[in-house]
């Protein structure tokens, strides 16, 4: 039940029976966005499911490497299933109201997912900058120990922040407006809509898009620095150029997830709200659908286990007829 701002002084807490989604409501043309959408969609949980039944069949792939790429693949995969169909309901057919608690745990898991992402990237810079500053040491400074440690830690921190985050929301109070101006359950859309003090939802907010956006990214910065200034000290340019090769995908992937989301950030005053919505969404659903892609497509180990596990299939089928 809500109620006027001007009678919510006497009233110490106010928890809405629903949110109303609004983000993409009154775009026109909306409907080819969301046929655009399920195709994303389709596609990243074809990919995922790909690299991750890759990873797992072939005991080749069974290394400190792919342990975080199976994980980023997973988080890919659980991220845009949580995300990608509740829009579609939502938008396409006109669901636009959301229990209190359906949207704390649409929020949850939207969230998870989209902080693993860039998290998983720093695992996986790890990875390249070992193999290419200390290439004598990689089998003792990056075991699957070593990468499983990092992973399990990248998951406790991303599921205390959140959970945190989590919290704040669940301590507002809610007396006018219960209408999020964003696509999903997202923390600012939320906690704006609180009635009563929401500077500690403002300054952890902050700390979190630090935490999980910018010292990510100066960390991976830093580290292809390094990986640049050992690249330089190899002798020959065909061995610089094989050491460089693989980088690429990684880097990819860290150019797919942080180019876009910089580019909205920095051009959010000078775009139109409803540009900076649908910017936003894509940002969030494109990369678990390139992610497994690039992976295929720049990393021999995965390519060739792609074409041994078909030929074996192509075997099968011949000597069953």
């Amino acid at each position: 039940m809500l109620c006027l701002s001007s009678d919510c002084k006497n009233i110490t807490f106010v928890r809405p029976a629903y949110f109303k989604i609004a983000g993409f409501i009154g775009i026109p043309n909306m409907h080819y966005y969301y046929v655009f959408l399920f195709f994303v969609f389709f596609v990243s949980v074809l990919g995922n499911i790909t690299v991750m039944g890759l990873i797992y069949l072939d005991h080749n792939l069974r290394t400190a490497k792919y342990i975080a790429i199976f994980n980023l693949a997973f988080v890919d995969l659980i991220g845009n299933t949580a995300l990608v169909p509740k829009v579609i309901d939502i938008f396409l057919f006109n669901h636009y109201y959301i229990s209190y608690g359906e949207c704390l745990t649409f929020y949850f898991f939207c969230n998870i997912c989209l902080s693993m992402q860039s998290l998983n990237l720093v695992a996986l810079c790890y990875d390249r900058l070992i193999a290419i500053m200390y290439p004598l040491h990689y089998q003792v400074r990056v075991t699957p120990k070593i990468m499983f440690s990092i992973v399990a830690f990248i998951w406790l921190l991303v599921l205390s922040c959140v959970l945190i985050a989590l919290g704040l929301l669940t301590r507002l109070s809610f007396c006018d407006s219960v209408v999020i101006n964003s696509f999903y359950c997202d923390h600012g859309p939320i906690y704006r809509l609180g009635c009563n003090d929401t500077t500690p939802n403002l300054v952890y907010g902050n700390l979190l898009i630090a935490l999980i956006l910018w010292v990510p990214l100066i960390i991976i910065m830093c580290s292809y620095i390094c990986i640049g200034r050992a690249l330089a000290r190899i002798s020959t340019a065909k061995e610089r150029i094989k050491a460089f090769k693989t980088c690429t995908a990684h880097l990819s992937l860290v150019a797919i997830y942080f180019v876009p989301i910089l580019i909205v950030y920095n051009m959010r005053a000078n775009i139109h709200p409803n540009a900076r919505i649908i910017n936003l969404s894509l940002t969030t659903v494109f990369p678990p659908m390139l992610n497994p892609i690039i992976y295929v497509l720049q990393t021999q180990e995965i390519r060739a286990s792609l074409r041994k596990i078909l030929q074996s299939k192509l075997k099968l089928r011949v000597a069953s007829k």
